[in-house]
């Protein structure tokens, strides 16, 4: 059930600490229908939309998205929150954890950005065009069936929204030039790397950089699995992280 309160609309679930949610570029609440339903039996799960069409272009980057989820937190009078992110939201979670390290107990990366991604396209010449957006969106994952109807109208809605589109690739653009691999090894919390071994927008040697990086990390695979592990196998995807959640939390 979405909330809206003082500009902010998320979703809210369970009880007990804080596993905040960052969700990609294209990233609909429903990607983490799965990861909500199993783990808010035993967290607070929390999802917060973030205002990627509603920033000033000037302003429509990976930095103000973490001023935004620091705003949020604080909103909700949080005092830690362990978060989880994918793609995008991975890339946005680092930047949160440099700026706010006693505020994030633990942080999950799936498919994240902030070291290397294949972006989704400079430019989308056939927009209107709905078989060339279905094939663009099925390479984020390694079943195309995963790429169902329901989602393709989303990303064409998103796409041949002028105001949406333009701000999809300004975030995209300044993703790509806001490169974290210095920043990345002064961050020594406990950080859980769930990858797809099929991944083409964040490769399977990004999750190896990554692992590299994080003075704390564990890195687990999900085999015939593209840029989006919670979605496209999510019961495997849960199975890793409840474990890891469970030592790193208690």
């Amino acid at each position: 059930m979405l909330k809206e309160e003082s500009g902010h609309r998320y979703i809210e679930q369970g009880k007990g600490q804080v596993l905040l949610v960052l969700h990609g570029l294209f990233g609909a609440l429903s990607n983490f229908k799965d990861v909500l339903d199993e783990f808010s039996k035993d967290y607070k799960v929390v999802i917060p939309i973030m205002p990627i069409y509603d920033l000033p272009m000037l302003k429509t980057n990976v930095k103000e998205l973490a001023k935004y989820i620091d705003e949020f937190v604080q909103f909700k009078g949080f005092s830690e929150v362990t978060l989880l992110g994918n793609s995008l939201g991975g890339h946005v979670s680092l930047v949160y954890t440099m700026n706010h390290p006693e505020k994030v107990k633990a942080m999950i990366l799936t498919g994240s950005s902030g070291l290397y991604e294949n972006a989704f396209g400079g430019s989308f010449p056939r927009r209107e065009d709905r078989k060339y957006i279905r094939e663009k969106v099925e390479k984020t994952f390694y079943d195309p069936k995963v790429a169902t109807d329901e989602l393709v109208e989303e990303v064409f809605g998103i796409i041949n929204d002028r105001n949406k589109l333009i701000r999809v690739l300004a975030i995209a653009k300044a993703a790509i030039r806001h490169n974290m691999r210095e920043e990345i090894p002064n961050m020594d919390l406990p950080v859980c790397l769930i990858w797809g071994k099929n991944d083409t927008v964040t490769p399977p040697e990004v999750a190896e950089e990554f692992h590299e990086l994080f003075p704390n990390s564990e890195l687990f695979w999900i085999d015939k699995c593209g840029h989006a592990p919670m979605m496209e196998h999510p019961q495997q995807f849960n199975k890793l992280l409840s474990p890891w959640l469970k030592k790193t939390l208690s």
